[in-house]
């Protein structure tokens, strides 16, 4: 096995002494409780204060190895002040468009099955900033002491890079410091690092070759665009940024012949073998979905065998993947692929951890589907089903469709959908629109961070939607605004007399932004109009979607019943 990078010398340099007031650590993972609140309230504040892009927007070309790119140089100044605790463990640096989220959870619970101390950074969050790092075998959510103490132990030296740096360093530049901080303070086996924005540019990318047990690149798509150059080979650029000296890369895709050979040229100047997770010599196929608690999963048979420099061998059958569709399952391998080439480098990992480690894996707000008792939570009787997906991006789109498609082959069909107005809009819809068509379409306006400036308003996403139904051919119906729970008269109104054969799609949005869960309740009711309509309908399906800030809405009400 690769051996511990060495303990650092925090303590001597008086960056990890505990806090002397004590703290709690019971606080809930959706945060906003008094406990998180009282706790972490001047380590919220603090934050605050710091530039954040990730409400703001990101500055063209700010992801870019460039004279418009984001300033490594002020992180690793940081870091240097903090003890360069990056340093003192070995990492897995995980960039891409899409599945890097995923991939890095379904690593990480490999390698906890297996036994190793496990710290995983990654982003965005949805209820709490704590999601965003993890420590230990849990796997859960930082706690709030932990978090807490840590602060302290680093708020002086911080403070003082912040001067140093005129006030230039960021929220994502100081969270991520301090995630490295936690890692070498809990004398991490291993760190799995997710990018927050391209690679070669991103602030995690202070990883260098001696710290670098693999680096993994999963997609490539038009997310950030203006952020990362413009176009696909430039994000194709920009992510390859990760790839360092003599350490192998594994890479997902597939990717378009043009994209693929950009990293290929990145992997050849920097003589890093490469591992493929789309090789001839592997296989993996979908053999059917089951249900366990109410809850879909895939059986999957995973099949490795690579033959090149470095040689990765794994035979998997029946793994139940909790993440649904072909492109969660691809995730899977390109996990998979990454821990085989973890073994080949030393490490101890058993196939039974692999599979442990992939049906474990769960990410909120990705396919979730809520239990009847969760769903309860929104006036549901049963008669529908409510799955939350963050999707909102065109690839993201159609992976959603395709899973809607999987497990809801009959029923009536309800959207619920709000986005931020820098997305993809026309071409989401169109995703959705090509797949189970929907019998109801419901938008609304998402709480985007950063205010009401990010938000696409409810009336301009109807109108979108409405011109992609008129260009697919799609009879709909516009049923104006909807104003949260109906009365069963205007439900009627509003579905109107249409029979269960060439039924129009019903496309309304809610008149008050921002969304409100209440709007999951008449999506429930127009759905149940539907089925009336259909004698003998199977229970309908609602899905919320758009945006992680609408799936964080749901979860949200969910965390205070």
């Amino acid at each position: 096995m690769l051996g511990r990078f060495p303990v650092s010398l925090l303590r001597s340099r008086g960056l990890l002494r505990v806090s002397s007031r004590r703290r709690g650590l019971s606080a809930m993972a959706g945060g906003g409780g008094v406990g998180e609140e009282g706790q972490l309230g001047d380590f919220f504040e603090y934050m605050e204060r710091l530039r954040n892009y990730e409400r703001s927007g990101v500055p063209r070309g700010a992801g870019t190895d460039s004279d418009d790119g984001f300033d490594l140089g002020r992180m690793r100044r940081l870091l240097r002040r903090l003890g360069d605790p990056h340093t003192h463990f070995p990492a897995v640096h995980i960039a891409g468009t899409k599945g890097k989220g995923s991939t890095a959870a379904f690593l990480s619970n490999i390698m906890r099955e297996q036994g190793y101390n496990v710290g995983c950074y990654s982003s965005p969050h949805l209820l709490t900033i704590r999601e965003r790092i993890s420590v230990g075998n849990g796997g859960g959510p930082v706690s709030v002491g932990l978090l807490s103490d840590l602060f302290d132990a680093a708020k002086e030296t911080i403070d003082e890079s912040i001067e140093s740096e005129n006030g230039a360093l960021t929220h994502f530049e100081v969270f991520t410091a301090l995630s490295f901080l936690l890692f070498s303070r809990k004398n991490v086996d291993i760190g799995i690092i997710e990018a927050g924005l391209g690679g070669a540019r991103d602030a995690t990318n202070v990883i260098q070759s001696t710290e670098l047990a693999a680096s993994v690149i999963t997609t490539i798509g038009k997310e950030h665009l203006a952020a990362l150059g413009g176009t696909l080979q430039s994000i194709a650029v920009a992510k390859s940024g990760i790839i360092k000296q003599g350490r192998p890369v594994v890479i997902g895709g597939p990717f378009s012949a043009d994209i693929e050979q950009i990293i290929q040229d990145r992997a050849f100047l920097t003589q890093s073998p490469v591992i493929s997770a789309c090789d001839p010599g592997i296989t993996s196929i979908t053999k059917c979905i089951g249900w366990d608690n109410g809850k879909p999963y895939h059986s999957c048979d995973i099949n490795i065998k690579i033959s090149n420099d470095m040689p990765l061998f794994i035979d998997l059958h029946d793994v139940r993947l909790q993440l649904l569709g072909d492109h969660q399952r691809q995730n899977a391998v390109t996990a998979s692929c990454t821990a085989l080439c973890l073994r080949n480098l030393g490490w101890d990992i058993s196939e039974a951890s692999i599979q442990a480690g992939l049906e474990k894996t769960q990410l909120p707000g990705r396919s979730q589907f809520l239990t009847q008792e969760e769903a309860s939570v929104f006036g549901l009787d049963g008669s529908s089903t409510v799955l939350i997906d963050g999707a909102h991006t065109e690839a993201s789109a159609k992976a959603l469709s395709d899973v809607i498609k999987t497990v809801k082959p009959e029923g009536p069909l309800a959207l619920v959908i709000g986005m931020a107005n820098d997305k993809e809009h026309l071409a989401f819809a169109e995703q959705l629109l090509s797949g189970p068509r929907p019998d109801v379409v419901l938008l609304t306006e998402a709480s985007i961070a950063g205010g009401n400036s990010r938000a696409m308003p409810a009336s301009s996403l109807k109108e979108v939607w409405m011109a992609a139904a008129q260009d697919q051919g799609i009879d709909y119906v516009d049923i104006g605004t909807v104003n949260g729970i109906e009365t069963p008269e205007r439900i009627n109104n509003l579905a109107g007399s249409s029979s269960s054969s060439g039924k129009p799609t019903l496309i309304g949005c809610q008149d008050a932004p921002p969304f409100s869960c209440d709007l999951i309740k008449a999506a429930s009711q127009l759905l149940e109009s539907r089925r009336s309509a259909a004698d003998g309908a199977a229970p309908g399906l609602i899905c919320v979607t758009g945006s992680l800030h609408m799936v964080a809405g749901v979860l949200q009400q969910l965390a205070q019943h």
